[in-house]
This record gives C-alpha cells, sequence and structure tokens, in this order.
C-alpha cells in the first residue's frame, strides 16, 4: 500500500461514520500500518552501509538500548512531516467529522419509530414492584447518534495513547524532545491546516 493510500481521508459522510465497522477498520489499518510497526518503519529510517561494516562491533553482544544510533534529523524529520503526521490528522479530520455527525439530529434514524414505540408501551406499563421487582426494568435502545458519540469517544482515548505510545519510540530515535502534541501542533501550523 503505498504511503499516500495510508493517510488518505475516505469520503467523509455520515454514512461512513453510522457504519461503525468501516470505521473501526479505517481506523485500525492506519493505526497497523503507521503506529503499530513504529519500530520496524524507524529502523527502515537507517542507512547502515553509509558508515560501512565494522568488524570489531561482532566482537561484543549489544544489549543496552542506549547503544542504538539515532536515525538522521533530515530522515527523521521526513518521515514525520511526510508518514507520520499526516497519517494522524487524518485519523483526527475523521473522528473529528464524527463527532459532528454523532451531534447533530439524526433524521434518517431508521430506530427511530421503534424506539418511539418502545417508550410509548413503557408509559402504559403498570409497575408493580412488590409483585415483580423486575417489573421496573426498561432498557431503552440506544440512538445511533449515542453509538456513535460513544465509538468516536472511545477512539479518540485509543489515539492518545497509540500516539503517546509512538511518540515515545520516535522521540527515542530521534532525539525530539517535544510531546507529540506539540510536535503535531507545530506541523499543522507549517502546513496552514
Amino acid at each position: 500500500m503505498s504511503e499516500a493510500a495510508l493517510t488518505e481521508a475516505p469520503a467523509l459522510t455520515p454514512q461512513f461514520c453510522f457504519n461503525e465497522k468501516l470505521l473501526r477498520d479505517f481506523l485500525r489499518l492506519s493505526r497497523s500500518t503507521i503506529d503499530d510497526s513504529i519500530a520496524q518503519n524507524l529502523n527502515a529510517l537507517m542507512t547502515p552501509a553509509r558508515q560501512g561494516f565494522d568488524p570489531s562491533s561482532t566482537a561484543v553482544r549489544q544489549i543496552d538500548s542506549n547503544t542504538r544510533k539515532s536515525i538522521d534529523p533530515t530522515t527523521c524529520q521526513g518521515f514525520k512531516d511526510n508518514v507520520l503526521f499526516p497519517s494522524w490528522q487524518t485519523r483526527s479530520d475523521v473522528l473529528t467529522y464524527c463527532a459532528g455527525v454523532a451531534t447533530s439530529p439524526d433524521p434518517d434514524d431508521p430506530d427511530l419509530i421503534l424506539r418511539e414505540t418502545e417508550f410509548a408501551r413503557d408509559r402504559e406499563r403498570v409497575v408493580n414492584e412488590r409483585l415483580d421487582p423486575y417489573s421496573a426494568r426498561f432498557f431503552p435502545r440506544e440512538a445511533r447518534t449515542e453509538s456513535l458519540a460513544n465509538l468516536v469517544r472511545n477512539q479518540r482515548t485509543v489515539e492518545d495513547i497509540i500516539r503517546a505510545r509512538t511518540w515515545g519510540m520516535v522521540a527515542e530515535r530521534c532525539g525530539d524532545p517535544a510531546s507529540w502534541e506539540d510536535a503535531l501542533n507545530n506541523w499543522r501550523h507549517s502546513n496552514q491546516r
């Protein structure tokens, strides 16, 4: 899959957001191609042949993580600017759009009539908790906008965790002292997003 396909946003429509499986699959695929394989992506940026092979490097087993060589800053910045941040921004755009859909009225809700019928039936119900202590139970169906809002909230939490983990590795290998939020905001400002 090309880098452009990894960061390309799907067609943002309410139907895309309400198809929770499709939304989850997009987020999962985007995360798996960039964030879940961040160590491999960063290793691919290394050019070991630039310095040549040092036979003494095999004399001692290297188990200390501090002996890792950092990546060329220009290469690292290119990776962040062209792959990592666009991927993060695309996922942020999708989640922001879907959050907007979740907070908007939904005139096309297919379960609206069914939910209204259930509420009417519940209002007519006679509750006698002395005879049946469970008769007061009523579990209304959740509107699809509420379900979408919960999904977006959960995915934003997942996104924060994944970005922190990914940025920890990027900061270690590239020597970037900024937080991921600051680095992403700086990239957004430089790209007028």
